[in-house]
């Protein structure tokens, strides 16, 4: 018999019953979790991302930002703007923050302070900055920026303004050969075995000191003169600003007969003119033998000094600056002086008949307290009186207190006067075989350095 179709009227509660029947069995499924929490998950995973992409926006503009602000603090210390009040600096330094940050693309609402100070140990800056950093994907949750700051600190120390006065030695015993060869070739050449290139004006050219030029032998002042002028350069290249360091420079006369402090150059911050007037240093000469008993070298100079140098400041300003003597000497005084401290001779002039109490003794340090009660700096360079045991007057007279075969012992009264004369750390000896340019400019470097620490 034929089949025959029936509507199936049931179909809706067999759809229904199908639909129940596999919702049950999903939900019964575990293996389809993961899609449907990472399709839950998906949002927040995105605005994350998009968040940490922000981050690192923002963490590289303030690496920028620190990066000026850094440079800011610098530029309010650096050499240049140590010339220029800290107001000023200040100003620079905010000035050029915010000229690198206008360049900076994406910060907004940026805002800086700078602070710059001066103190007696230098000057400080601080530079402190916050800015906005727009965000991307943060502004979907209305997180419009993302705020950043930052500081920079920075310190130098200030330079010291200095004054040098150099007080050099120029007497007829800074005419003595300036190493051993030098001394031995001018005894070797001289029928009284004299290591002494005196100037003697009435035998010139054919004294001892044209003597001396024509063998080639280099006298202690020759070294002197040559040391001076390189210290010229040394001062120039040590400056941290301009006009940081002035110099005068003074010998003992040019001739005995003028003998007392002698102004060779003025005081002045033109450093390479202070070179070219050093060319002048030369050995005092005398207009003949024995002339005022030989009494050439009077350590009175010292208190012509005092009166010649200013009161010192503390160094902070060009206005005020430290003061320092540079005394560069043999350390024995040969003057008339009845209050001596070694055994005298009585002189005589051999053209005047002039008496003189002729003294030879080390240098009295008293002559320095006065300097130093002022608060003015003794820096002392003491070139080492040669042993001269061929010279019967040596011998007698200056060997008593220099022993030592080429130079005195650490128990020479020359070597001790001329320290005690020096300001703390401030006394350097140079020998025979040292480079007295060498010494001149340590003993510099240590005079700057003392100056900088005791501000």
């Amino acid at each position: 018999m034929p089949r025959r179709y029936f509507p199936d009227i049931s179909l809706p509660h067999t759809v229904l019953r199908l639909l129940r029947r596999h919702t049950r069995r999903f939900g019964r499924d575990r293996r389809g979790n993961v899609a449907i929490i990472f399709g839950l998950a998906l949002l927040p995973l995105a605005f994350a991302v998009g968040a940490a992409i922000d981050y690192s926006v923002a963490n590289r503009t303030k690496a920028a930002l620190d990066a000026y602000a850094d440079a800011a603090a610098l530029l309010a210390v650096n050499k240049a703007s140590l010339s220029v009040s800290a107001t000023t600096a200040q100003t620079n330094a905010i000035n050029f923050f915010k000229a690198q940050v206008a360049s900076l693309a994406g910060v907004t609402g940026s805002t800086v302070s700078v602070s710059v100070s001066d103190s007696s140990l230098g000057r400080n800056s601080i530079v402190n900055y916050e800015a906005a950093v727009p965000t991307s994907f943060m502004s979907i949750a209305n997180i419009n920026s993302l705020d950043v700051r930052g500081s920079s600190t920075a310190a130098s120390a200030l330079p010291s303004y200095i004054d040098f006065y150099l007080l050099l030695d120029n007497t007829p015993s800074m005419g003595v050969g300036a190493t051993p060869s030098d001394v031995s070739k001018m005894v070797s050449n001289t029928s009284d075995k004299c290591a002494f290139a005196c100037h003697q004006m009435d035998a010139a050219p054919n004294d001892y000191y044209g003597l001396a030029k024509k063998l080639g032998v280099t006298m202690r002042v020759d070294v002197v003169r040559s040391a001076t002028q390189q210290l010229m350069d040394t001062a120039s290249t040590s400056q941290t600003v301009s006009n940081q360091f002035r110099m005068a420079i003074y010998t003992f006369g040019a001739a005995a007969q003028q003998a007392g402090l002698t102004r060779i150059f003025s005081l002045s911050s033109s450093l390479s003119s202070a070179k070219t007037a050093a060319n002048n240093i030369d050995l005092m000469t005398v207009p003949y033998q024995n002339y005022a008993s030989d009494t050439d070298t009077d350590f009175s100079v010292l208190t012509q000094m005092n009166s010649e140098i200013t009161s010192p400041g503390d160094g902070a300003t060009s206005g005020a600056p430290q003061k320092v003597l540079f005394f560069v000497s043999d350390g024995v005084a040969d003057a008339d002086n009845g209050a001596c401290t070694q055994p005298t001779t009585a002189g005589q002039d051999p053209q005047t008949n002039k008496k003189y109490t002729r003294c030879q003794e080390p240098l009295n340090p008293s002559l320095c307290t006065s300097i130093k009660k002022r608060g003015i700096k003794i820096a002392v360079l003491y070139t080492t009186y040669l042993a001269l045991p061929t010279n019967g007057w040596y011998m007698s007279w200056i060997d008593p207190f220099n022993k030592g075969p080429y130079g005195p012992s650490p128990n020479s009264k020359i070597a001790q006067n001329m320290q005690s004369c020096a300001s703390p750390g401030l006394y350097f000896e140079v020998s025979p075989t040292q480079g007295i340019a060498d010494a001149m400019t340590a003993l510099f470097q240590k005079a700057v350095q003392s100056a900088r620490l005791t501000k």
